[in-house]
């Protein structure tokens, strides 16, 4: 049934509660022989052929530098088990700890790049920087994603996206209407 919603400002900086479009995801670089994870919460799908990825990573971030250097990363995928390393991740620094080691993870050997993945994650995708025309002003990569795997099973992992504020979702439940799919309208 629809209903309309009684309504009040909200400062535009907390809009991403809602807006968030995807889970978070873990983000492994290497750059001078040091691995290093970040967890995010904003990255969006921009395009699919080829599959390109954009992410707004603060110049702050030691993953930034080590991004912009190597000109790659994997985007993992992790699931709602690992909350608490996806927290601990956010929490720390690459620049006086090795995540990998400090969070009991495993760095797998990537097909296409040389930064590591994360075995422990769901789902892999290896990205090199494709564009670099948004990084000055607004800190935004674009990725193109060079390889990727996924577990076969379960199909659809239960995920956790942020809401900001330290207030997390897990992915619910799938409501699936094929029949009412018209991708020739699109």
């Amino acid at each position: 049934m629809k209903r309309t919603y009684r309504k009040a400002d909200m400062p535009a900086a907390d809009i991403r509660r809602l807006l968030e479009p995807g889970p978070i995801v873990l983000v492994s670089s290497r750059w001078q022989n040091r691995n290093n994870i970040m967890t995010m919460g904003w990255h969006c799908v921009l395009e699919f052929s080829p599959s390109l990825i954009g992410c707004m990573i603060t110049a702050d971030n030691h993953s930034f530098t080590m991004i912009d250097k190597s000109g790659e990363c994997v985007i993992n995928i992790p699931t709602a088990d690992m909350i608490d390393t996806i927290i601990g991740i956010g929490n720390t620094s690459g620049r006086r700890i090795n995540k990998f080691k400090k969070f009991n993870l495993t760095p797998g050997e990537s097909n296409t790049i040389s930064a590591p993945r994360i075995e422990e994650c769901y789902a892999h995708f290896e990205c090199r920087v494709a564009d670099r025309k948004m990084l000055a002003k607004y800190n935004f990569f674009i990725l193109e994603v060079l390889s990727a795997q996924a577990a076969v099973w379960p199909r659809f992992p239960r995920t956790v996206h942020y809401r900001g504020n330290g207030v997390f979702m897990e992915s619910g439940r799938n409501i699936a209407m094929p029949e009412k799919f018209r991708p020739e309208n699109l």
